[in-house]
């Protein structure tokens, strides 16, 4: 049976991640949720009545071309059962991965894949919580 794809988020990323979210909270009644990564540096993530969209810091030092050097959309999740399975079936298809499949510390297992004009596309094995 072919993998079924589901959303799971949507990332941003802000010079101020804190004035981002309040103006998601202001404008549409988000939730605000801060979240340690398995960084250890913090994001803030939002709930926009059941709608998940994480923030996370941009950083203007970072040079033009790394995967952290620009602001606003930074990719969009989505959740899968089987992360391997997926990624086979994304393969099969000619899909183009930027992000190899890898487990993090978590116990999340993700990989990214390039769409049209370089928007990354994030697949999502997401065991450890419901998000």
């Amino acid at each position: 049976m072919p993998t079924t794809f589901r959303y799971h988020h949507v990332h941003l990323r802000s010079p101020d991640p804190r004035k981002t979210a309040e103006f998601y909270r202001d404008m549409f009644g988000a939730k605000i949720i801060e979240t340690p990564q398995p960084s250890g540096l913090p994001r803030i993530d939002l709930s926009i009545n059941g709608m998940a969209v994480f923030i996370a810091r941009s950083d203007p030092q970072t040079p033009v071309g790394t995967i952290d050097a620009h602001n606003g959309l930074d990719h969009f999740g989505l959740k899968v059962d089987d992360l391997d399975q997926a990624v086979e079936e994304l393969k099969a298809k000619g899909a183009e991965f930027s992000t190899e499949p890898r487990k993090l510390p978590n116990g999340v297992k993700i990989a990214m894949i390039r769409g049209p004009q370089d928007v990354r596309i994030e697949i999502v094995e997401w065991r450890s919580r419901e998000a």
